[in-house]
C-alpha cells in the first residue's frame, strides 16, 4: 500500500505461450533512493495460481528506483509438459538448450511517492514484454 511518502508495487505474470497465468515464479524486489545509490534487496515472493504476487515487501521511504527480478527458468522447466499442448504449432526450443531463452527477467523503473505501480510481465520462452498497468 502506498502512502504519501512511499510508493507501492504489484505484479502478475501471464504466460502468453500457454494463454494462462504463470504460477510458482519467484519474484524478488529491490529498491534504491536515486540513480547512483546502492540497491537494497527487500525480499520477494512467488506468483500464485493467478500469476499474481500479492505479498511483495513494502518500499522504504525515499525510494525512487525499483527493480523486479523474475526467475523464469525454473517455471519453463517445470511447465514444459503443460506447455507442450499449448505450443503444438510453436517452434521447438532448439535454440536455447533449456526451457527459456531468458532465464531471468529484471525490470527497473522509476517511482514517485504516493503512487501505486502495477507492472505485469507477459512471458513466453523466447521473449517478454512489460508495461505499467493499473
Amino acid at each position: 500500500m502506498s502512502t504519501s511518502t512511499t510508493a507501492s508495487v504489484s505484479t502478475h505474470i501471464l504466460d502468453t505461450s500457454a494463454g494462462r497465468p504463470a504460477a510458482g515464479v519467484t519474484v524478488r524486489l529491490a529498491a534504491r533512493g536515486g540513480p547512483t545509490a546502492d540497491w537494497q534487496a527487500l525480499g520477494g515472493s512467488a506468483t500464485d495460481a493467478d500469476g499474481r504476487c500479492k505479498d511483495l515487501p513494502a518500499l522504504p521511504e525515499g525510494t525512487t528506483r525499483v527493480r523486479l527480478e523474475f526467475e523464469v527458468e525454473a517455471y519453463f522447466g517445470t511447465a514444459a509438459q503443460n506447455q507442450a499442448d499449448a505450443q503444438q504449432d510453436a517452434p521447438a526450443n532448439r535454440d536455447s538448450g533449456a526451457g527459456a531463452f531468458f532465464p531471468e527477467v529484471a525490470i527497473t523503473f522509476v517511482v514517485n511517492p504516493g503512487e501505486h505501480y502495477h507492472v505485469p510481465l507477459l512471458l513466453n520462452p523466447f521473449g517478454y514484454s512489460v508495461y505499467r498497468g493499473s
